[in-house]
This record gives C-alpha cells, sequence and structure tokens, in this order.
C-alpha cells in the first residue's frame, strides 16, 4: 500500500492516516516529523534543513523531496507507506514523481478527505484543550459529557491563538490555491478516490478500508 493523504486542515487525514497505520503496520510519514527528526538526529539533510530554519527561510521543495527519498528507502516502507500532507502543490507532486521512479515505485491511490468548509470551520474553530486533562475536545461536536467533565474537574477549556476564524481562513485559503490542484492533478492520472470525512471517526474509516480495497 503506497498512498497520498489529500484534505484541507482539519478534514482528518493525520487521524486517519494513524488508524491505517496501526493496522496495516506501513508508516506514516508526514514532511514536518521528518524534518524534526532530522534536525533531532542531526543528519546531514537535518543540519542543512537547520541552517535554513534558523535563517527564517523556508526549507525548499529540494531538500524536502531528499528527505522523502531517503525516508522512502528504509526498510520498514519497503511494504508501503502513507504520506500525510505531502505533496502540498503541484511541484511537489513531480517532485514525489521523480523520486518514486528512481525508487523504481509508484503509488497505489491519492486518498481526497472530502469534508464541507461549513464542517471544516467548526471542527477547527472549536477546538479546544482541557486545561487539567491535556484532552482534546470540540465545542460542537465533542458530547456534553466530556465537556461537562473537564468543567466539572475545575479545568477551562483553552483555545490556540492560531485557532481564530481570521486565521483559519487564510490557512484554508492557501489550502484551496496550492493544494486544491492536486485533485484533479491525481484525478488525471486514475488515482484519485474520495471519502465523505463527515461524522465519527470509525465510519470514516470504514469508508477509508471500503475505498482501498480492504473492507
Amino acid at each position: 500500500m503506497r498512498i497520498v493523504m489529500l484534505g484541507a486542515p482539519g478534514s482528518g487525514k493525520g487521524t486517519q492516516a494513524k488508524l491505517l497505520q496501526a493496522e496495516r503496520g506501513v508508516p506514516q510519514i508526514s514532511t514536518g516529523d521528518l524534518l524534526r527528526t532530522a534536525v533531532a538526529e542531526g543528519t546531514e539533510l537535518g543540519l542543512v534543513a537547520k541552517s535554513v530554519m534558523e535563517s527564517g527561510e523556508l526549507v525548499s521543495d529540494e531538500l524536502v523531496s531528499a528527505m522523502i527519498k531517503e525516508r522512502l528507502g528504509e526498510a520498514d516502507a519497503a511494504s508501503g507507506f502513507i504520506l500525510d500532507g505531502y505533496p502540498r502543490t503541484l511541484a511537489q507532486a513531480e517532485d514525489l514523481n521523480a523520486v518514486l521512479g528512481e525508487l523504481g515505485i509508484g503509488l497505489d491511490a491519492a486518498i481526497l478527505m472530502d469534508v464541507g468548509s461549513d464542517v471544516l470551520m467548526k471542527r477547527l474553530t472549536g477546538r479546544r484543550t482541557c486545561s487539567t486533562t491535556g484532552k482534546l475536545l470540540n465545542i460542537h461536536f465533542s458530547p456534553p459529557e466530556e465537556i461537562d467533565a473537564c468543567l466539572e474537574a475545575g479545568g477551562e477549556l483553552l483555545q490556540r491563538d492560531d485557532d481564530n476564524e481570521e486565521a483559519i481562513g487564510n490557512r484554508l485559503a492557501v489550502y484551496a490555491r496550492q493544494t486544491e490542484p492536486l485533485i484533479e492533478y491525481y484525478r488525471r492520472r486514475s488515482l484519485l478516490k474520495s471519502v465523505a470525512a463527515e461524522g465519527a471517526i470509525e465510519e470514516i474509516y470504514a469508508r477509508l478500508r471500503t475505498s482501498l480495497g480492504l473492507a
């Protein structure tokens, strides 16, 4: 299984990728994790990335591509992988094609976690963390008893600074501009599979499994 997970912020692609990783035993790979690990371990690519980030610059597509190639060449990715949040742009999609070609492998599918904009906004603006337990909650979707349990324990429902409507609107606009074109890109290559990503996590995962022919 070699797949790419696509979807807007709040679409749940990371959550579903983790479930798929646990069931299938293939690594979930995100560029953020790759960068943090490479920097922490002081690898050759990590040192380059650290230097770039410390200078306030963005890590280049070429460097990310090199990290992806290195990661996909590791033993645990031999039987498959789940790319979560990469590629984000058409240029990165072409880079990934080149990497896969060099490794002599191809993608099985690009999974689009399809969520309406109203639901996305509620998921993102409604996110809260209980100050006492650290539990992640959502004022729109979490069961009332979970929210009450936090408050009754003396906790507060804390919201991240970047979970306000303006910041989220900007993130969704960037997604629409940079990443949405990948939907047509993979559709033209007969790789796109769309999953209705609204509802309970377990229900969404069942749809994902069906789309991959695992049900």
